[in-house]
């Protein structure tokens, strides 16, 4: 017997749906889960307490980058001085062959307090979310319920260092032009989503809740309407263009391109990564 043109749709389109899904059981997909068989480096969760001016945060992650796929995992608990913060930066981190597509994260800055003569730096990374064995995303899937989405507040040693130099993939960092206040309501806008993924975890979506829309909607949520939704933040290897057009970047005249060269930091990075005795945030930012 010939399937009809109806059934024929309707097989396409569970095979669709399979494809999508992944390997995943069905209750799997119903809903999402913080308890799975985590990759390592993602194993763990970030949480914040914030009471007043300062913010506890446990699990600030910093894995030491041996090699591509090779790591030690560490994790630390940190307290922060809200009333140091004092601007974010902004980083890309595009795709190989396809520039249009890219991970992007935030990093703040925090003015020294003694005995520290220099800023520390906090990185909080929106990210896939991948179990063992799902170390290659799958663009595919990640418009499926196949991923979880988390958050990762780490140091930029872990995050930038690893991408700039253990993989040699293009980083760009670019300073934004968010005032102290800003950057505090932002950074704490962001803990709050890490705090509400830790109690009800959410899936991942490739364009609706991914690393740059949740960076987008929380910079709305503080500051309404300041981002447009466009096509750098569907397409985030297309974002940094976006913000500098918005004013949302911080520039000396310069056109986007040079601006683009300028914040391109894997030379330094090697550099600092080759010398002990170098600031590796403070390297990367000359």
């Amino acid at each position: 017997m010939h399937a009809s043109p109806l059934n024929r749709r309707s097989i396409a389109l569970l095979l669709l749906a399979i494809a999508l899904a992944g390997c995943r059981t069905v209750e799997e997909r119903v809903a999402p889960s913080n308890h799975r068989d985590w990759a390592p480096d993602q194993a763990v969760l970030p949480t914040a307490k914030i009471k007043g001016d300062q913010v506890a945060i446990k699990n600030v992650r910093y894995c030491k980058h041996l090699a591509p796929g090779e790591y030690v995992v560490d994790h630390e608990d940190r307290t922060y001085d809200l009333r140091q913060l004092r601007g974010v930066d902004f980083v890309t981190m595009p795709f190989g062959p396809v520039p249009a597509l890219a991970h992007t994260l935030v990093s703040f800055e925090f003015a020294p307090t003694p005995p520290l003569a220099k800023p520390q730096h906090l990185v909080v990374s929106v990210e896939v979310r991948k179990e063992k064995g799902e170390e290659k995303f799958n663009p595919i899937l990640g418009l499926g319920r196949e991923y979880e989405i988390m958050y990762v507040v780490a140091d930029e040693r872990d995050l930038l260092y690893r991408n700039a130099v253990t993989y040699d993939g293009p980083t760009y960092l670019y300073r934004t032009t968010a005032s102290p206040e800003a950057a505090r309501d932002l950074l704490v806008d962001m803990l709050e989503r890490a705090n509400g993924l830790a109690e009800k975890p959410e899936f991942y979506n490739l364009l609706t809740n991914n690393c740059t829309t949740n960076i987008a909607d929380s910079v709305n949520r503080i500051r309404p309407n300041r981002v447009v939704y466009d096509i750098g933040v569907l397409l985030p290897g297309l974002s940094a263009e976006s913000a500098y057009k918005e004013g949302l970047l911080v520039t000396s005249g310069e056109s986007f391109e040079q601006l683009q060269a300028k914040a391109l930091i894997n030379t330094r990075a090697r550099v600092a990564a080759n010398d002990p005795h170098l600031d590796f945030s403070e390297t990367i930012r000359r």
